[in-house]
């Protein structure tokens, strides 16, 4: 999707971890802004990028909360024409505050609609959250981002291949908004 926008695009990386969506978009040709709260994961990013030899490719490295760098970026103006999401279920700030995934999605995808182009072209939802099901996370991008942008919503589970069984363990789901 990056390379045939023939464009160059933003991606905002949000919960980036260890940096894997982040190098996929830069290796593709977009800028992109990762974002984690963990100095030592947005550390294991940038080394990461290093080690594939595209740490030269441009990227903001940001030690930061999810939420209150989307509040600020809404503020400055700031627009991105593609999101990664991979939020963690639940979480504690460093003042104590409590992040529950199933109660503050709905708040921050509209806060990431906020900061979306004009003309995006995708936004990628993830989650390891047992009771969010990938029907919730779909209908959730449709009312957010289909009926301010168009284009079309999938969903499915994440999984992992068991070699010995050919069956697949369920680790999550995923929700896909593009253009």
């Amino acid at each position: 999707k990056i390379r045939n926008e023939n464009r160059p695009l933003k991606v905002l990386n949000l919960f980036g971890y260890t940096g894997c969506a982040t190098l996929a978009c830069m290796n593709a040709g977009a800028m992109v802004c990762h974002v984690d709260a963990s100095k030592g994961m947005v550390q294991w990013a940038r080394e990461n990028a290093q080690s594939s030899s595209i740490a030269d490719l441009p990227v903001r490295w940001l030690v930061d909360d999810c939420v209150k760098f989307v509040q600020r970026e809404i503020r400055r103006g700031n627009r991105y024409d593609g999101i990664i999401m991979d939020p963690p279920s639940y979480g504690r700030g460093p003042g104590g505050e409590v992040w529950k995934l199933e109660e503050q999605l709905f708040p921050l995808v509209d806060l990431c609609r906020q900061v979306l182009s004009n003309n995006p072209v995708f936004f990628i939802l993830n989650s390891y959250t047992t009771g969010l099901s990938p029907a919730v996370m779909e209908y959730l991008l449709g009312v957010q981002l289909q009926q301010s942008f168009g284009g079309c919503v999938s969903s499915d589970e994440i999984g992992l291949r068991v070699t010995d069984t050919g069956l697949v363990l369920p680790c999550g789901s995923t929700a896909i908004w593009e253009k």
